[in-house]
């Protein structure tokens, strides 16, 4: 038995029987269509309290590593939305894995895998496919680095694919799941006489219901970003929709975080440092502190505008709703026990020094998010 998502265009199959994970997260609420933006915003930061005291008492998980997946340009104008005055049309992001583990009250392990992208297939979203066909093959080498993937830092961590359960990427942008979920048919791309073998066979990805309906049938400002088709063939219990903010497990949370996408989340962890918060809302931690930033003129954008976070925004969904996302992620996170100034925001994907972009180096970078062990 299956359910669906579709539209006159595409259908994406999911198993309704299977059993949601993790509890509902209430300490939000639902937001109220008659609220104005400003209403919310400031519902946003009372709730936050309330939610971070909650939040701290249900544990921490086991382990938190984090792995970087390929460095590679993406444009100024949309990782420093309207803030970073630079002759730079590029600045460097780089990517990242974050591994997740805990146990179950009934003592059953779980491994959950935040940003597992497929670097290779992912490189086919229209966006960058176009953007790769103007760049010389040589200057492509120069200015894309990829770090490792996916299977070797498990690898490297001891970790069995067979033993990963979920999942989860902030937003579907770019990505391409095909070969770690398999598909039900041969994909012509991939083998055209077998399908694909999943790489995670005991995973199911876990993906708020709303970015599937976007999905099905995208506005022209969303579907450079996106590659629906290769969804199509996934088998129907590898999908797993949320519906809103969801505990996970102890220390372990998905926030739902739209504006960015209709059904962006971002992923929150309790650790011995305190609450880190993950998404791809802003490129970088001094985004969400930007009066103590060193970037080019983006402090002084912030104060004159009364703006205190800087967007990471390309088809601007919904800037408002996207604004107020973000200072949920700010009133959730602590601040950072390495310098104070910065929260324990890890951008999914951080903007780095390049010399792609001369002047444009963060002022703070995390790097890494490192708690417990194996």
């Amino acid at each position: 038995m299956s359910d669906t998502v579709q539209s006159p265009l595409l259908t994406f199959a999911f198993d309704p029987t299977a059993t949601s994970p993790g509890t509902p997260i209430d300490t939000f609420g639902f937001a109220d269509p008659g609220d104005t933006w400003g209403t919310q915003l400031r519902s946003v930061r009372t709730a936050a309290t309330a939610f971070r005291r909650e939040f701290v008492g249900t544990g921490t998980p086991q382990l938190v590593s984090t792995h970087d997946l390929v460095t590679l340009p993406y444009p100024t104008r949309f990782g420093l939305w309207r803030a970073a005055v630079s002759p730079m049309p590029f600045v460097a992001i780089r990517n990242r894995l974050i591994v997740v583990r805990w146990l179950e009250s009934d003592g059953r392990r779980r491994t959950l895998l935040f940003e597992p992208s497929d670097v290779e297939l992912d490189q086919n979203t229209p966006y960058f496919a176009s953007l790769s066909a103007q760049v010389p093959a040589q200057l492509q080498r120069r200015v894309v680095k990829e770090h490792g993937n996916v299977l070797d830092h498990l690898g490297k961590l001891g970790i069995d694919p067979a033993d990963v359960d979920y999942l989860v990427f902030d937003h579907l942008h770019t990505q391409d799941v095909r070969r770690w979920l398999g598909t039900v048919t041969p994909q012509p791309d991939l083998d055209p006489n077998t399908p694909c073998k999943a790489a995670f066979p005991n995973a199911v990805l876990l993906v708020q219901r709303d970015e599937l309906r976007a999905m099905v049938d995208l506005h022209p400002l969303q579907r450079p970003w996106y590659q629906p088709e290769t969804f199509l063939d996934l088998p129907p219990d590898a999908i797993r929709p949320l519906e809103g903010d969801t505990l996970l497990g102890p220390g372990v949370a998905l926030l739902s975080t739209p504006g960015h996408t209709m059904g962006n989340q971002s992923l929150v962890l309790n650790t011995a440092s305190g609450i880190w918060v993950s998404s791809e809302n802003a490129i970088a931690a001094e985004c969400l502190s930007p009066e103590h930033s060193r970037l080019p003129r983006l402090a002084a954008w912030s104060k004159r505008w009364q703006q205190e976070v800087v967007l990471n925004a390309n088809t601007l969904e919904n800037t408002a709703q996207q604004y107020n996302s973000l200072i949920k992620e700010k009133a959730v996170a602590d601040r950072s026990i390495v310098d104070e100034r910065f929260l324990q925001f890890f951008p999914s994907s951080e903007l780095t020094g390049s010399w792609i972009a001369p002047g444009i180096r963060p002022t703070f970078t995390h790097r890494a998010i490192q708690h417990g062990q194996l």
